[in-house]
């Protein structure tokens, strides 16, 4: 190849970090009601490089014409919704054209015309829109946060002023929990309002639905809204003893803001409310609040909306519900399920009970949406081996799943998926996806990464771009991705086996699964490492002080402390229920730091207020305060971020994380000398 050749290839993006952190990633898919319009989501680095700003594309819902990108602006858009007439709404932080004073912070409303044209401001309340969702009628409902005092938008949009101009930024709480994952909740907090989009003009009226009602709307608050526009179903949260909250269902009269519980117990929750075609009953996630002696359950539900019991549907099933949506006739209700490491699409018959699955491959299914014609489902489908692309599934049960022309497509891989089984201590059959090197082989032994997922009651099922195992495949490496007890996909029992007991069962499955792994030929059982984040990052840190197998740990957002993680993280409640202090102390990794001899690597971001930043740094104190040499030298390390979250975000820090982490397991597993990653200097 000549040196002009040369310099036009694209670099490998797994072995080029920078090609990496520039593939483009599509996330969120929205259908037209009727079927006929299509939108994906996909993100790419901005001109700064280091944020990632997400587009609206135009995707083909029958697959034949090419994506066509619809949005432009330096702050991205996003939660789209459309109008009765095909109109597309956006949301997004991008300056008014026609208002050179827009000054705004919050994210607005925007309206881009189906037959063509500039976009167009609807409504910019300062805290913000989020959710929207238009009726067949043309009634819109959104989540848009406003200060406890404010009446309207007008004086909320007064009461920012005068207290940006104060220079104030103190919040005072009556209510557990003060933040959330990566921010802080309050002062504003989340209200519902409405608007009539045939009625109003240029600019949209939002009435205010709900008034100031605390912490009962948050972040993960959802709704629907009837097809005549009179009813809006919300989840509804309700405070309990101990600083803790459950999730009830509500609705709310859209001409009065009259508002009458539909569910609420206080042993379960109810999320994800769908209202029917006909506007008679509501679909949701049914969920069995976990106790120390049991974890948590879901199911599907379906209760009238006039009010009634809910009539738990194809309960037997063991398997979790997510993204209930209803077919045309209302007959059924399809939604996608964690099942043996995929995540399929099933179609739930709402009177029988009878479960389809729609999916017969090994892809696992996000965003559903089911258009009118009744003949299709459409999705995001991932897998370990494929990127989020949108697809369109037979809903006739054929099995037939069909991929549309997105806007990005997953690069060549180097290597191959394959799958590892083996049983537990108590017989269980445990499983893992296995990543391989093109050219392992017996004369050619791969070196194996332990990777371990988060959660702890989630799955290694799908693709992900955060800590992507396909940088260390490129690299020579095997990474192995289990699903040890407390995983999700494979029934409650299976949950149940680690419930409470973090270090027990989940870290027997992992030592046996990896001893599994290492049993191929095409393993080198002498070379290996293991790292997690999390859950993954907890789990890690127990290996590290109960076996020197592994030659490297690295471990990011890890729990060390388990009481201290629960009692100062942004859910403290949710973790309370199931852990007593007792139970969280037997089965805390930091009673073990006089065993850790492996090297580890510690990562952690600042603004990580899920597993604190407290942890990290309490877990880099245990290992730098035992150092053996008189120089205060030891083989760890700590890599901190200080304006990262619980995930690492931005482009620029995702490429230096898997850098250091890929240079620690190449010292330490490989034996190769320390290579200081050249953005850490």
């Amino acid at each position: 190849m000549s040196d002009e050749e040369s310099a036009t290839q694209p670099a490998d993006p797994w072995t080029d970090l920078n090609a990496f952190a520039s593939l483009p990633r599509v996330g969120g898919h929205w259908l037209s009601p009727d079927g006929g319009r299509l939108v994906v989501g996909m993100a790419t680095r901005d001109t700064t490089r280091d944020r990632y700003v997400t587009a609206l594309w135009d995707v083909d819902p029958a697959g034949e014409r090419p994506a066509r990108r619809l949005t432009r602006s330096a702050q991205g858009e996003s939660g789209p919704a459309f109008t009765p007439s095909g109109d597309l709404l956006f949301l997004s932080k991008r300056p008014d054209p026609e208002n050179d004073g827009d000054d705004r912070s919050g994210t607005a409303l925007w309206l881009q015309p189906a037959a063509g044209g500039d976009a167009r401001l609807l409504a910019a309340p300062p805290g913000g829109v989020r959710g929207v969702v238009v009726s067949a009628s043309g009634v819109l409902v959104a989540g848009v946060s406003m200060m406890p005092s404010a009446t309207d938008v007008d004086s909320d949009r007064t009461l920012c002023a005068e207290r940006d101009d104060a220079k104030v930024t103190a919040i005072l709480h009556e209510e557990f929990p003060v933040r959330y994952w990566d921010h802080d909740l309050g002062p504003a907090r989340t209200r519902l309002v409405t608007a009539d989009l045939a009625a109003d003009g240029e600019r949209l009226t939002l009435t205010d639905l709900t008034g100031h009602v605390g912490g009962a709307l948050d972040d993960n608050s959802s709704w629907d809204i009837t097809p005549d526009g009179r009813t809006v179903v919300t989840t509804w949260n309700e405070a309990e003893p101990g600083g803790s909250w459950r999730t009830t269902l509500v609705a709310i009269d859209v001409a009065t803001g009259e508002r009458r519980v539909l569910a609420s117990d206080p042993e379960h929750q109810y999320e994800q409310p769908r209202i029917s075609p006909d506007g008679t009953r509501v679909a949701c996630v049914v969920g069995l609040l976990p106790t120390p002696e049991h974890p948590n359950d879901n199911w599907l539900g379906v209760v009238p909306i006039e009010g009634g019991e809910v009539r738990a549907v194809a309960r037997e099933w063991d398997r979790w519900p997510v993204q209930p949506r209803w077919t045309p006739d209302g007959r059924s209700v399809v939604v996608a399920a964690d099942h043996d490491g995929r995540r399929p699409v099933w179609r739930i018959d709402v009177g029988s009970g009878e479960v389809t699955r729609l999916t017969p491959d090994d892809g696992a299914y996000s965003d559903i949406a089911v258009g009118e014609d009744g003949r299709w489902v459409h999705a995001l489908r991932a897998s370990m081996a494929t990127a989020p692309e949108p697809v369109r599934i037979a809903l006739d049960g054929s099995g037939t799943t069909e991929t549309l022309r997105g806007p990005a497509a997953t690069p060549a891989l180097p290597g191959t998926v394959t799958e590892v089984t083996t049983t537990g201590e108590d017989g269980t059959r445990v499983r893992a996806w296995l990543a391989l090197p093109h050219g392992a082989s017996a004369d050619a032994p791969a070196p194996l990464l332990l990777k371990i997922h988060g959660g702890p009651v989630m799955s290694s099922n799908t693709w992900t771009w955060r800590s992507s195992p396909w940088v260390f495949v490129a690299r020579g490496y095997a990474v192995l991705m289990p699903d040890p007890a407390l995983s999700t996909g494979y029934g409650v029992g299976f949950i149940q086996r680690g419930w409470t007991k973090w270090g027990d069962a989940p870290y027997t499955d992992l030592m046996r699964i990896t001893d599994a792994a290492q049993e191929r030929a095409d393993i080198d059982a002498s070379r290996t490492g293991a790292m997690g984040a999390s859950f993954g990052g907890y789990m890690a840190n127990w290996i590290a002080g109960h076996t020197d197998r592994f030659a490297a740990i690295v471990t990011h957002a890890s729990v060390w402390d388990r009481n201290a993680s629960i009692e100062s993280n942004d859910v403290s409640f949710w973790f309370r229920r199931s852990l007593s202090y007792e139970a969280a102390d037997a089965l805390s990794p930091h009673h073990f730091a006089d065993s850790i001899s492996t090297p580890m690597l510690v990562t952690h971001g600042g603004r990580d207020y899920r597993v604190p930043v407290s942890e990290g740094m309490k877990l880099w104190w245990a290992l730098a305060s035992r150092a053996k040499t008189g120089n205060g030298a030891s083989p760890h390390k700590f890599l901190y971020f200080p304006d990262e979250t619980h995930f690492i975000g931005s482009p620029n820090h995702s490429r230096l994380w898997h850098a250091a982490v890929a240079a620690f397991f190449d010292h330490h597993v490989l034996g190769k000398p320390w290579q200081r990653p050249e953005l850490l200097g």
